[in-house]
């Protein structure tokens, strides 16, 4: 059976040497540039998506609306995305050794968040590469604050992976 990726893991593309790309820092985050009417009563959160070249020669980079899809809760309903407070990564030349980063501010009820799935379609050099996906979610907020945490669910796979990565680090320390 396929495993989503974690959020914050790696994931290289095959027919692109060198070329990879993660979905990390899944945090709730208001937009910079204020709420979008249509998300009122909702829960914002920002997810980023990074594109690095550890090949040998620029790879041309497309991740645009409509190339990043976000799927929130049990059921995997569409989370509300904000285009006008995002940043895409459209038609940039990507040198070896070189990152470039999509900003994606998206909102959803917030007992929806504790699972939060994110698929991406990169675009390299005109080409289409295989669709990837991410799995993770943000913590339940707390009693006394009423903030999200950036954590992974406690009974979910990020959880579990990162759980036994912390494990493998300690034992290699010791």
């Amino acid at each position: 059976m396929y495993e989503p990726n974690v959020v914050g893991d790696w994931q290289e593309y095959d027919e692109h040497a060198g070329l990879r790309v993660r979905v990390h820092r899944l945090e709730a985050a208001e937009p910079p540039r204020g709420r979008d009417d249509a998300a009122e009563g909702l829960t914002y959160f920002c997810v980023r998506v990074t594109v690095e070249n550890r090949g040998g020669r620029q790879l041309g980079i497309h991740l645009e609306d409509g190339q990043i899809d976000v799927r929130i809760g049990p059921d995997g309903e569409s989370a509300f995305l904000d285009w006008r407070n995002s940043q895409f990564i459209e038609g940039f030349d990507v040198y070896p050794l070189r990152r470039a980063t999509a900003v994606l501010y998206a909102a959803g009820p917030e007992a929806s968040l504790g699972q939060v799935d994110v698929q991406v379609q990169v675009r390299v050099d005109e080409e289409w590469a295989d669709r990837r996906l991410w799995t993770g979610g943000l913590g339940l907020p707390d009693g006394s604050a009423g903030t999200l945490s950036g954590t992974v669910r406690d009974d979910g796979v990020a959880h579990q992976v990162s759980a036994f990565l912390r494990g493998q680090a300690e034992d290699g320390s010791a």
